[in-house]
C-alpha cells in the first residue's frame, strides 16, 4: 500500500500545481513542532499521518480552482491508477477519553474540494490512521445536502449486496488505516466529517502511553496567512483511587481538572499551520507494591445481556520492588517458504534481540519448523554468552525459508522439553504466518497437557504474521496456555511487536493467580480465562459478566518468583463515569469468537453477532456498510435508526435518496489453509516498482511545463526516433503518460 498510495499522492500534488490561488498563493511557513521529551517516529513517503481527505482524480483536465477559473491547457488521457490530491483542511478538533487501558478517540473536521472545477465533481477518499490496535467505531459525513453514516449489518443480511459493491468503496488500506470513498463531490464543496474509533494504551514499564496520528503535512494548509482553530481535549479516568503522575506530552495541554485518579486537559489555539507532531501523552499510577481492585457496574436497560459487569485489575507496582521468575524459554519459529524475505528476516532480528536479553541464569532452546522440525539443542541450555553467540549463528545458518508448515510436532517437542520445570515458569513462543488443518486438535492436545501438568505447565504465547494464519487459533492457543497473543499485518512492525511480546510475556512476577469468588457466584463469564500471570511490564485486567453477589472483601492469590504464596486484597467499588461495557467489548468479542471457532458453536456465533450489533464494534459475523441519505443527517449512535437501516437495505439499495454500500471485510478471518499449503507469501513483502511506473513518475516531474507543450505531433515526432519495439511499448503507455504531459524527452524534442 505504501508505494502505490504514496505514488498516487505524489502524482496528485504535481497535478495540483496547475491550480492558481490568486494573490494569496504563498503559503506561510509552518510553525515549529512543540518540544517533546521523545520525538515521534518519522514516517517517510506520502502516506496518511493523520485523518485526511483526498480528491480522487481520474481525469486531470477537471483540476482547477473552483472559485478562480483559469486557462488550463487540455491534458490528454486518464490517470490509472487515479491521482490523489490532498484536500485543504479548514478546521480540526479531537476528543480523547482514556479509561483504564483503552482510549476512545473522536476527530471532527472539515475539508474543502479546492482542486476541482465548480462545474465538475470527483470522488473523495477519507483516510483515517489509528493508533495501537485501533478499531473503527463509526464515520459521519455531511456534504452538499447529503449525509453518509457507517452502520453494522448481520452477515446474512449482506449476502445479496456483495454483487453491487466493490472493495475500493471502503475498508483497510493497511492495518490501522481505515479508508472510505464518498462519490461525486462537487468542486468547491465542504465535507464535514466526524470519525470515531478506540485504541489501546501502550503500557511499558508501568507507564501508559497514548499515541494518536496527528501529523498534518504542509500541503493540507490552504494558501494565505489565515489563522485556523486547532483543538484537543483529553480526559483520563483510571478508575483507580491513586495519584496519576503525568510524564510526557506532545502538545501544550492546559490542565482543567484534577481529582484522585482523574485528569482533564485542553489544548486550543489559533495556528497558521496544522499540527506537525502525533498527539502523545503518557502517565503512571504511583504505587510501590502490587495492588488490585474490583470495579462493578450494572448493565444499561438497552443491553440484551442483563448480567452485572465487573472489571478486576492487578498492577505490578514499581519494577525495582519485584522479582521476576527465572526464564526457561523455547522459541518456535516458522521457516516455511511463505516466510521468505522480510517476514523471516525481521523475525530473526527480533529473536536475536530476545536472546541477547537473557541472563546467564536463564536457559533456552530454539526450534525452527516447516514440514520438519529443526532443533538448536535437544534440551535447554544456559544462556551464557558463548551459547547465545552460537544460537545467533545457528539462526543465521539454519533459519532459511523453505518447505511447508507443521505446528503440532515442534509444539509437542517444546512441551516435553519444559516438562521438568519446577522452580520457574516455562515459556513457549510460537511465531508463524500460516494456517494448518489440525488447529483444533492442537488446542485439545495443549489443553489436555496443561490440565495434567497443573500449575507448572509452560505458558504459551503466540505471534501471527500476515493475514493467512488463523489469528483466532493463535489467540485460543495463547488463552489455553495462559500466555499472550500479538500479531503483525505488515513487515515493518514484526521486529518491534515480537520484541515487545517477548519482553512482556517472559517477565511474570505473580503466577498461578486464582480468584476463588468466581466459583461461588451463580454464574460468571471471565475473559481471558484461564487467568494469565501478572507481568512486570503491564497490569493484568480481567473483565466479564456475572450473576450473584460479590462479598465485601475479595482476595487474589498467587505465587511469587521465590515460590512463596501471596494474597492481595481487592477493593470493591462501583464504577462511576466509566463505561465498562464499552471498554472491554472488543476483547469480549475476540475471546468469544475464538471460543466459537474452537467449539464450532453456532450459539456463540449468534451471541457475538448480538454483541457486535448492539455495540457497533465489528466482528467476524457482521459487516460494515455506508448509508447515504439526501436532505437529512444520520447519527450512527441511534439504535432506532440502525434498525431502520436494516429494513431499508433491501428497499433502497438502488434508490437515489437512500443508498447502502457494503464495505470490504474489516476483520482478519479464520486463516487460509490453501494459501499456506501453496506457500503464498504473506502479502506485505517489499515490492519493486515496475519500470513503467518509474517512467511515469519521472514524466510527472514535468507536469506543469508539459501541460503547455504536449500535443499529438510532438508524440509522433518522439515515436519516430524510437525503434519498432520501443514504439510499441511507448504507444501502449500513451494513455497513462499523457495525463502528465508525456515523457520528459517530449519536452526536450519540442525544444529542438
Amino acid at each position: 500500500m505504501d508505494d502505490d498510495f504514496s505514488l498516487s499522492v505524489v502524482t496528485g500534488l504535481k497535478i495540483a500545481k496547475r491550480i492558481y490561488y490568486g494573490k494569496e498563493q504563498q503559503v506561510s511557513a509552518p510553525e515549529p513542532a512543540p518540544v517533546m521529551e521523545k520525538s515521534p517516529s518519522v514516517r517517510p513517503g506520502h502516506g496518511p499521518t493523520a485523518p485526511m481527505v483526498y480528491a480522487v482524480i481520474f481525469d486531470p483536465s477537471i483540476v482547477d480552482n473552483p472559485e478562480i477559473p483559469t486557462y488550463q491547457p487540455h491534458v490528454h488521457g486518464l490517470c490509472d491508477p487515479p491521482a490523489l490530491i490532498p484536500l485543504h483542511m479548514n478546521e480540526i478538533g479531537m476528543d480523547v477519553d482514556c479509561y483504564l487501558d483503552t482510549a476512545f478517540v473522536s476527530v471532527s473536521g472539515s475539508w474543502r474540494v479546492h482542486c476541482v472545477m465548480a462545474s465538475c465533481s470527483c470522488d473523495c477518499r477519507v483516510v483515517v490512521p489509528m493508533g495501537e490496535q485501533g478499531s473503527i467505531l463509526g464515520v459521519e459525513i455531511n456534504v452538499a445536502g447529503r449525509s453518509y453514516s457507517t452502520q453494522l449489518m448481520q452477515m446474512e443480511e449482506t449476502q445479496g449486496m456483495a454483487k453491487m459493491t466493490k472493495n475500493e468503496h471502503g475498508g483497510f488500506l493497511k492495518p490501522q488505516i481505515f479508508s472510505l470513498m464518498i462519490p461525486k463531490v462537487d468542486g468547491g464543496s465542504i465535507l464535514s466529517i466526524k470519525v470515531s474509533w478506540f485504541q489501546q494504551l501502550l503500557c511499558i514499564d508501568g507507564q501508559f502511553t497514548l499515541s494518536v496520528p496527528f501529523v498534518f503535512p504542509e500541503y493540507v494548509t490552504a494558501p494565505g496567512k489565515k489563522l485556523r482553530r486547532e483543538r484537543i481535549q483529553l480526559n483520563v479516568n483510571t478508575g483507580i483511587e491513586k495519584e496519576v503522575v503525568c510524564k510526557t506530552t506532545s502538545h501544550p495541554l492546559k490542565q482543567i481538572r484534577r481529582q484522585m485518579g482523574k485528569l482533564g486537559f485542553l489544548y486550543e489555539r489559533d495556528v497558521y499551520a496544522w499540527s506537525r507532531a502525533d498527539f502523545c501523552f503518557s502517565y503512571m499510577i504511583s504505587s510501590n507494591d502490587i495492588f488490585g481492585g474490583l470495579l462493578l457496574q450494572s448493565p444499561s436497560m438497552h443491553d440484551f445481556d442483563q448480567r452485572e459487569i465487573f472489571c478486576l485489575y492487578l498492577f505490578p507496582g514499581k519494577i525495582q520492588s519485584t522479582k521476576v521468575f527465572r526464564k526457561e524459554v523455547v522459541f518456535l519459529v516458522d521457516i516455511s517458504e511463505s516466510m521468505r524475505g522480510w517476514p523471516l528476516e525481521n523475525a530473526k532480528n527480533a529473536l536475536a534481540a530476545a536472546l541477547s536479553k537473557l541472563t546467564p541464569a536463564d536457559s533456552f532452546s530454539i526450534i525452527a519448523f516447516n514440514e520438519a522440525t529443526h532443533l538448536f539443542s535437544s534440551s535447554l541450555v544456559l544462556a551464557k554468552e558463548e551459547r547465545v553467540e552460537n544460537a545467533t549463528k545457528w539462526i543465521s545458518e539454519n533459519c532459511i525459508a523453505r518447505g511447508g508448515t507443521n505446528i503440532h510436532s515442534p509444539l509437542s517437542v517444546a512441551m516435553e522439553m519444559l516438562a521438568s520445570s519446577h522452580d520457574s515458569i516455562g515459556q513457549i513462543f510460537l511465531i508463524t504466518d500460516g494456517a494448518v488443518e489440525d488447529e483444533r486438535s492442537i488446542c485439545h492436545y495443549v489443553k489436555t497437557h496443561i490440565t495434567s501438568g497443573g500449575s507448572t505447565s509452560p505458558r504459551i504465547s503466540t505471534f501471527g504474521i500476515g493475514s493467512y494464519c488463523n489469528h483466532y487459533f493463535l489467540r485460543m492457543l495463547a488463552m489455553i496456555g495462559r500466555g499472550h497473543y500479538d500479531a503483525a499485518y505488515d513487515a515493518d512492525s514484526i521486529d518491534f511487536r515480537m520484541q515487545r511480546l517477548f519482553t512482556t510475556a517472559s517477565s511474570p512476577i505473580l503466577a498461578n493467580i486464582a480468584i476463588d469468588i468466581f466459583y461461588h457466584l451463580d454464574a460468571c463469564e471471565v475473559y481471558p480465562f484461564p487467568i494469565p500471570d501478572l507481568v512486570s511490564e503491564c497490569p493484568l485486567i480481567l473483565s466479564g459478566r456475572y450473576q450473584g453477589n460479590f462479598p465485601d472483601s475479595v482476595k487474589a492469590k498467587g505465587v511469587l518468583a521465590d515460590m512463596t504464596s501471596m494474597a492481595i486484597d481487592l477493593k470493591l467499588q462501583k464504577a462511576k463515569d466509566i463505561p465498562l461495557d464499552k471498554i472491554f467489548i472488543k476483547r469480549r468479542i475476540d475471546v468469544l469468537t475464538a471460543q466459537a471457532w474452537f467449539t464450532e458453536s453456532k450459539e456463540l456465533e449468534e451471541k457475538v453477532t448480538k454483541i457486535s450489533m448492539q455495540s457497533g464494534v465489528i466482528s467476524e459475523y457482521t459487516r460494515m456498510v455506508l448509508l447515504q441519505t439526501v436532505g437529512q443527517k444520520l447519527a450512527f449512535e441511534s439504535a432506532r435508526k440502525k434498525k431502520a437501516i436494516r429494513l431499508l437495505s433491501k428497499k433502497y439499495a438502488d434508490s437515489e435518496d437512500e443508498r447502502i454500500t457494503l464495505l470490504s471485510s474489516l476483520t482478519p478471518g479464520f486463516g487460509n489453509i490453501i494459501a499456506t499449503m501453496e506457500n503464498n507469501p504473506t502479502g506485505f513483502v517489499e515490492r519493486s516498482v515496475p519500470a513503467s511506473i518509474e517512467i511515469l513518475n519521472k514524466a510527472s516531474d514535468c507536469c506543469t511545463r508539459a501541460c503547455y507543450f504536449c500535443c499529438c505531433p510532438c508524440f509522433i515526432h518522439t515515436c519516430s526516433r524510437l525503434n519498432n519495439d520501443c514504439a510499441i511499448v511507448t504507444t501502449q503507455l500513451c494513455s497513462a503518460l499523457s495525463c502528465f504531459g508525456l515523457l520528459e524527452c517530449c519536452i526536450e524534442l519540442c525544444n529542438d
